[in-house]
């Protein structure tokens, strides 16, 4: 069975086909500036076949996906030889709200309930329904699957998803925390389990997703009990852009003072802020890095910053599930930076943490971090969010 999965944004969309007798990737690829003027990216994974790399036009997503679609089957870049071979689509989906609780076949029914949770994510979802459009325009009938962000998280008690608001809130209009990166923390939680050689039933796991988006996930016996990010992914740690938690009579003492109107202040929360808002270099780790090294007092604040709340987040999960016999490390930073890594696990002694710092020094691949008498796991674990889309679609279209 080869499944295309599909992660579809306001203005781009990210695809890979998987072959899921083997589950090796055989193209990957991205659309950007579509609805300007459109550009394709297409890696074909196979060998004999070569990269296109070039402006195409794309006024809507249908022409992203028919373009790739063209150059999946084209006899120089293609690595299928029609769109008959395509058993299915997977998609990324941003919010289920409470509708999902995992993934499901995509039905008339299941868009109208993603439509409905538009006004929790209106940046993310509108964009995954487009994708989901253009498919079925250009695939017809080929059966595709929606994959949750928020579903992983579903398994909270309310002692951890309820705000402390007036409960008519949640009554009437759904507020409360869902939290994101579900995906990346269910499948590294299931490596992690893996490579302890023991059961995911057992465990106490401690997922942090670190990227430009960072969120944590204290993943008990499998499901997730707690997460840091809330109704949206603006809360939970400082990241590249975004705030994390924030003292909301903030808003209200800048928008009076300088008369912010509220979508202007969201706009501050969301793009101007996080680490590149303390350090007003960059919010790109790497650039805060070099520039902390060279003296630069924002930049090296903004790292601290970043490394203290990962370290009391971690604390804080350890507590709420009495323990914890991992501790993962994934995305773009937890995966790559060794520093990041080393500093945070500095302040975990306390938990018995001790950090292999030649283990530590690996990038990008699957390895313990730890030493042999530390009491906790400690892991890096590239994340993989369109395999377990690509499998779920594969359990769900297959009925197995």
């Amino acid at each position: 069975m080869k499944i295309l999965v599909i992660n579809a944004g306001s203005s781009s969309l990210k695809y890979q086909l998987i072959d899921m007798d083997t589950e090796a990737v055989l193209a990957k690829g991205l659309c950007e500036r579509i609805g300007i003027d459109g550009h394709l990216k297409h890696t074909p994974q196979v060998e004999g076949k070569t990269v296109f790399d070039e402006d195409v036009a794309m006024p809507t997503h249908a022409e992203a996906i028919a373009a790739v679609i063209e150059k999946l089957t084209s006899p120089e870049h293609g690595v299928v030889s029609s769109m008959k071979e395509i058993d299915a689509v997977g998609h990324r989906v941003v919010h289920g709200g409470e509708s999902f609780a995992s993934s499901v076949r995509i039905t008339d029914a299941v868009i109208k309930a993603v439509e409905d949770c538009i006004p929790l994510a209106p940046l993310h979802n509108p964009a995954n329904l487009t994708g989901i459009a253009a498919c079925r325009k250009v695939m017809g009938d080929v059966p595709m699957v929606a994959v949750f962000d928020t579903a992983f998280h579903q398994t909270m008690p309310g002692k951890a998803y309820m705000y402390a608001i007036p409960y008519e809130y949640y009554e009437k209009d759904k507020v409360r925390r869902y939290g994101f990166h579900g995906t990346s923390h269910r499948y590294v939680s299931q490596r992690a389990a893996a490579m302890m050689g023991k059961p995911i039933e057992e465990l106490k796991l401690i997922s942090c997703h670190m990227g430009n988006g960072s969120s944590i996930a204290a993943i008990l016996h499998g499901k997730c009990v707690d997460t840091s990010m809330g109704f949206t992914p603006l809360v939970g740690l400082p990241m590249g852009t975004r705030c994390g938690d924030l003292d909301s009579g903030v808003l209200q003492f800048l928008m009076n003072k300088y008369g912010y109107s509220i979508d202007e202040m969201l706009n501050i929360l969301n793009k101007k802020s996080g680490v590149l808002g303390v350090s007003g270099v960059s919010s790109d780790f790497r650039d805060l890095d070099e520039a902390a090294e060279k003296g630069n007092a924002r930049a090296r604040l903004a790292l601290d910053m970043f490394y203290y709340w990962v370290a009391k987040v971690v604390g804080s999960y350890a507590a709420a599930m009495n323990g914890v016999d991992g501790i993962i490390f994934t995305a773009g930073i937890g995966e790559n930076s060794a520093s990041t890594r080393a500093a945070i696990v500095e302040y975990l002694g306390y938990l018995g943490c001790q950090l292999d710092a030649e283990a530590n020094k690996g990038r990008g691949k699957e390895a313990f971090i730890c030493t042999e008498s530390s009491k906790v796991a400690m892991m890096v674990i590239p994340t993989n969010e369109e395999l377990v889309i690509a499998r779920d679609t594969k359990e769900i279209v297959s009925g197995k």
